[in-house]
């Protein structure tokens, strides 16, 4: 049966009540008594160099409190990256400035150059408008090879060239790779394009900043995926406000993808404004803004090599990477292209040489960092793909040729070529139950059945690995990481046994206040209602790295698990003394202390009370209360697997294509909620869909975003999706984390995009068109098209 309650129970999310009856409380609905309203005005060229600003017709406007630009914020620093690369020569990457305001010159269209705080926005409107700006347009340079090119524009002055790391990875295997590829009895080829994507959340990003002149201490309210995270970079570096002066508070958040990890320039301005006009200063971003200042995704170039040995098993794969940094190095931006990119290189299988090489280049574009999956979805397109294509060349099964090169069971912990070592995992599981829930022995039926409608139907099958709950601090601290990848948890035990438990984690759509009572409830013996949430508020946690990369429940709940653990410790010491029993003997079940072997107990409550009415109490042995805090910090990565197939229809008249039925089997480990689960990978695949078959940032020669509303911008729909079925059945849980669990909130987006492209290329080929090996992403009707007409 299944469960009702506790770890394993698909419990509705509780939180949905508030956001489905609009009484959720974003950032936007945060309105501090006297605010003030900001305008940012910003650059509508590429490049060029600031010749003059003139603010004295919109100083004299109404309501206008005061104009700031670059020039105000000269002595502060700018944004920081948060991830240092040391490229394959041993040098550290180049790490150009990042004003808040622009200083001196421009460097992508959206780039702030000044910022209007006014009575109203209406006011800081019309003020900007009036704002006068001369800018020198210098040539943009916006194609990554050709801004690597000798004579190229420089994004910035002050480096030699748009270079920002050439980095390489294992840089030892870089010999014997290449004599592998050179000695291989079959070497596929394949050079693709992971396309720059808009991260779109539900909610724009808002900002707000707030001054209490009385003791010194500034507020942020903002709309964030780590408020301790953004504390400590702009406290610590752009603003020099000490962390017990500063206060950062991200309330419900309306979806992020990873583009609300980072730090931005509106954060920090609000809140050193705020400091200056001493009110409070309010940002919301429209749509508009969003396309020109939210950190976009991906925008990869590769190719990518796989050598195989006359009986089809892998001997090396070598890849060579463009990735682009846009206009400045973004929070994270430098470690999603190498260490959450190189390290998933060896995918689910036994390839023994792998070698990665990433350049990465300034363009003058929009910055780009994580966007769900980071790093890993690009790793799973190109080794997904170029295996897909050397089935074909070789003439063998895909999923054959996938299964005879998996990892083995027995094979665990498997040491891989790129520095990484997956603890558990069984990938011929997934694969036959994807084969089972797939139903891909009928595919054959189904396809003749699209070709009596004149359609081309293609299979399409995906396995992917990815690696979340970054860690550990020692190790990534060695890769370059500026912070620690920790995370702590607070359960605060009342007198009367309700439980708040403040988590470092930030909930932005995961079901965090669902699932985290639901773990507490399950080691307790008490009732999920009895315990709340509190997250995303600096002043009431002790600390956390916040939400990303998979991360909450094996860090995260990790944390949360430890410090239950010393609660049930000390009230185990309560219930010792109030039964009269050796604390050895207590054990605690189903919210009930009892002294084993006997009919002698007592209740969770009434333990608890104890705790604060300490009337019968052990105090020469432990002092009042009922609050723990604890730190964790993994020792491994999670490493989530699975296998993945996409049915597709292609109209051969007009290359449009539709996908048709979408099959996941995944093992996320342990699993504590299986429909908030369900519904994490729901998205994903519906994002992997976007990405396959839509969605396209594009810019011209001149570095114009074309794509810059959902005018040019194809979201995809409830009409581009097919109903899925997910399984996550096959469950190996995590070793070393004590729930077990491995992550999934990326899967689908990491899994879904070669899916598609390997459905699409099927289906052609079925069509009598062998000569198309490879349509990059976005798979749109006219690329099809063009690509069956030659």
């Amino acid at each position: 049966m299944p469960k009702d309650h506790g770890i394993g129970a698909s419990q509705k999310r509780r939180e949905d009540v508030r956001f489905l009856t609009g009484a959720g409380q974003y950032t936007d609905d945060i309105n501090v008594y006297g605010q003030t309203y900001v305008q940012f005005i910003r650059s509508d060229v590429a490049h060029g160099r600031i010749v003059s600003i003139d603010t004295s017709a919109a100083e004299a406007m109404p309501g206008v409190v005061r104009i700031f630009t670059g020039a105000d914020f000269e002595g502060k620093g700018g944004l920081p990256c948060g991830w240092q690369v040391t490229d394959r020569f041993g040098q550290p990457m180049k790490e150009p400035a990042h004003p808040v305001l622009a200083q001196g010159k421009v460097r992508h269209v959206g780039d702030p150059i000044a910022a209007v705080v006014a009575e109203s926005l209406e006011e800081a409107r019309n003020a900007a408008e009036a704002v006068e700006i001369e800018i020198e347009e210098l040539p943009a340079v916006v194609d990554m090879k050709a801004a690597l090119a000798e004579g190229s524009a420089r994004v910035h002055d002050d480096l030699s060239d748009n270079l920002c790391y050439d980095w390489g990875f294992v840089e030892d295997n870089r010999d014997a790779v290449d004599k592998a590829i050179k000695e291989a009895a079959h070497v596929t080829t394949l050079e693709l394009v992971n396309q720059r994507l808009v991260a779109n959340p539900m909610e724009p990003r808002v900002a707000v900043g707030d001054y209490n002149r009385a003791n010194d201490e500034s507020t942020l309210y903002t709309t964030s995926q780590n408020p301790h995270v953004i504390r400590l970079l702009m406290g610590a570096f752009v603003l020099g406000i000490p962390e017990h002066k500063l206060r950062v508070v991200a309330p419900d958040v309306g979806g992020g993808f990873g583009s609300k990890i980072f730090h931005y320039a509106e954060e920090a301005f609000c809140t050193w404004a705020a400091r200056q006009v001493n009110r409070p200063v309010k940002w919301t971003s429209s749509r508009s803004e969003a396309f020109l200042s939210d950190a976009q995704g991906r925008d990869h170039v590769t190719k990518i090599e796989l050598a195989l040995d006359k009986d089809n098993n892998f001997t090396a794969v070598r890849t060579e990477t463009y990735a682009n940094m846009g206009a400045y190095l973004s929070t994270f931006a430098s470690s999603v292209p190498t260490w959450l990119h190189g390290t998933l290189m060896a995918g689910n299988y036994r390839t023994p040489l792998v070698y990665v090489n990433v350049k990465a280049v300034f363009t003058n574009t929009v910055p780009v960092d994580a966007y769900r999956g980071a790093g890993r979805p690009e790793a799973t397109f190109q080794l997904e793909r170029v295996i897909d294509k050397a089935a074909r060349e070789l003439g063998v099964d895909p999923i054959a040729l996938r299964r005879q090169n998996f990892i083995q069971p027995d094979q665990f912990p498997y040491a891989t070529p790129v520095a990484v070592e997956y603890d558990t995992g069984n990938y011929d599981a997934t694969l036959d139950k994807l084969i089972e829930i797939a139903d891909i022995a009928g595919f054959a039926e189904r396809r003749k059945a699209s070709e009596a409608k004149g359609k081309l139907r293609g299979l399409g099958v995906n396995c992917y690995i990815e690696a979340c709950g970054i860690a550990p601090s020692n190790l990534v601290g060695q890769l370059g990481a500026r912070a620690g990848l920790y995370d702590a948890a607070t359960v605060r035990v009342n007198a009367t046994g309700t439980i708040s438990v403040m988590v470092g984690a930030h909930s932005h759509g995961q079901g965090h206040e669902t699932a985290f009572p639901q773990v507490v409830a399950d080691m307790l013996g008490i009732d999920e209602s009895m315990i709340d949430i509190v997250h995303g508020d600096s002043s009431k946690i002790p600390f956390g790295m916040g939400t990303y990369g998979s991360r909450s429940l094996a860090v995260c709940g990790s944390a949360m698990v430890r410090a239950t653990e010393k609660i049930i410790n000390k009230a185990k010491k309560i219930a010792s003394h109030l039964l009269e029993a050796s604390e050895a003997d207590i054990e605690l079940k189903d919210g009930q202390f009892s002294v084993a072997g006997t009919d002698k107990s007592v209740a969770w409550g009434d333990v608890t009370l104890a705790a604060y009415v300490p009337h019968n109490y052990p105090l020469e042995d432990i002092e009042p209360g009922l609050e723990e805090t604890a730190f964790y910090d993994p020792s491994n990565f999670t490493y989530p697997a699975g296998a993945y197939a996409c049915e597709v229809e292609v109209d051969p008249e007009t290359g449009k294509v539709e996908v048709l039925s979408f099959a996941a089997a995944d093992d996320f480990g342990n699993v504590v909620n299986p429909m908030i689960v369900e519904g994490q990978v729901h998205g994903g695949i519906g994002q992997g869909i976007g990405q396959a078959l839509l969605e396209n940032c594009v810019y011209d020669e001149n570095g114009q975003l074309l794509s810059a509303s959902y005018m040019d911008y194809a979201m995809p729909r409830a009409s581009d999706v097919p109903f899925y079925k997910v399984d996550h059945s096959c469950q190996t849980p995590c070793t070393h984390n004590p729930l077990g669990v491995k992550g999934c909130g990326e899967a689908g987006a990491i899994g879904s995009p070669p899916s598609v492209v390997n459905a699409v290329i099927d289906a052609l080929h079925s069509g009598g068109f062998t000569n198309v090996s490879h349509i990059d992403m976005p798979v749109s009707p006219a690329r099809v098209w063009a690509a069956m007409n030659g």
